[in-house]
């Protein structure tokens, strides 16, 4: 009897235990760059009325320059003459692929936006 109540508690034990690494692991998926391109894409979505194709360039667009961020820039020093290169690279990359995929009006908005 006595064995069999402790195969239980340690199975609630080990039940409770592996939530809670689940729940660690999707706290950490939050800073994935696909995770942050879709929550931008969303509001940017909403704000500029993109259709789907504009949708999945943007996307795309958003997690090159989030990866190349990673690489190249966060927790870098800004002061940096090569980090402050990199960064006006990307950010010009990024603004040239804007300016692509956006309308003119959907691209002002967005630049007011921006400000």
């Amino acid at each position: 009897m006595k064995s069999i109540i402790s195969i239980i508690a340690i199975a609630f034990a080990l039940m409770f235990n592996s939530n809670n690494a689940t729940a660690q692991s999707l706290s950490q998926d939050q800073a994935r760059p696909e995770v942050v391109a879709k929550t931008q894409v969303s509001q940017m979505s909403e704000k500029l009325d993109l259709n789907g194709d504009q949708q999945r360039s943007i996307f795309r667009t958003l997690v090159t320059k989030e990866m190349n961020y990673k690489k190249l820039v966060n927790g870098n020093d800004l002061n940096d003459p090569t980090v402050k290169a990199n960064k006006q690279k990307i950010d010009a990359e990024f603004d040239n692929a804007m300016k692509k995929t956006l309308t003119d009006a959907q691209y002002k908005k967005w630049l007011k936006m921006n400000e």
